[in-house]
């Protein structure tokens, strides 16, 4: 019988116990979000984020740009956040309109602050093994698993994503738990992976692709996609309706991995204000 991994739930007691730390913290965590352009999902991620730490006690402040704004303007808004004593995390929403060099901006950030945890300084250091705050989102796949109380060890798991900065942390990570790793890219044929997978973690970002006859019975699936159908329903990879009666455990969309992936972000905000020095 298929069971579903509430992320909703499960970020609710991570945000609880974070209230409770924060009550007692001796610095009060601030967050800042740049957000530029008008794309509603980016403009409604932003307003949860807000609430979310409106709830849990954590300082925000958030910058909107608009579309056409020149990546020098956003870098000079980082660089001041980097050197503000009161924010202790900063968040650029993502996607960023075209002219506007991703890379470039987030490596502004200074890495202390990054509580997404994708700063190519913190990547690298992760790599190595070195000690820093774990990207949220990897750490929200995590806990997704974890809530299955699958064991990892020599269990065969597909990673179906296009983002270098997603893959390399995760299946390093996967790995340090004895998992045996595979990786499927936009237009790798995948479904070698994923027929004999234990475990797919899917990120293409493509509504509702992933079917039952591409997985193997029981597989746990972990659905960090989202896209919106024409009718506006927003989706993930997998085809739930189609897999119910193959998969032993799936993450929603919505519900899954969103919820989770911004109570992490508010943890890593309240970590590095309570690790480091600005």
């Amino acid at each position: 019988m298929l069971k579903i991994i509430d992320g909703k739930i499960l970020a609710e007691k991570i945000r609880k116990k974070l209230k409770e730390k924060i009550v007692k913290a001796a610095i009060k965590p601030g967050l800042s979000v740049i957000l530029v352009g008008k794309d509603e999902p980016s403009h409604l991620y932003v307003k949860l984020k807000e609430k979310a730490c409106q709830e849990a006690g954590i300082h925000f402040e958030k910058y909107l740009f608009f579309y056409n704004t020149l990546e020098k303007e956003i870098m000079e808004r980082i660089q001041n956040l980097n050197k503000n004593p009161n924010i202790h995390g900063i968040v650029v929403q993502l996607p960023l309109p075209r002219h506007l060099d991703e890379d470039k901006i987030i490596e502004q950030i200074d890495w202390r602050k990054d509580v997404d945890g994708f700063h190519p300084y913190n990547i690298k250091n992760l790599l190595a093994g070195g000690k820093i705050i774990e990207p949220s989102l990897i750490k929200s796949i995590f806990e997704l698993i974890k809530a299955t109380r699958v064991s990892l060890k020599e269990k065969k798991v597909a990673i179906l994503a296009n983002s270098e900065v997603m893959i390399e942390p995760l299946k390093y990570l996967l790995e340090k738990k004895k998992a045996l790793v595979s990786v499927r890219k936009a237009g790798d044929y995948y479904q070698d992976a994923t027929q004999e997978a234990d475990l797919i973690v899917t990120a293409y970002g493509r509504p509702k692709f992933l079917k039952a006859r591409m997985i193997k019975e029981e597989a746990v699936l972990i659905d960090v996609g989202i896209s919106r159908t024409e009718s506006g329903q927003t989706v993930g990879d997998v085809d739930f309706e189609d897999i119910k009666n193959k998969a032993s455990w799936v993450s929603p969309v919505p519900g899954g991995v969103g919820p989770l992936t911004v109570a992490f972000l508010l943890e890593n905000t309240y970590l590095t204000s309570q690790t480091y020095k600005f």
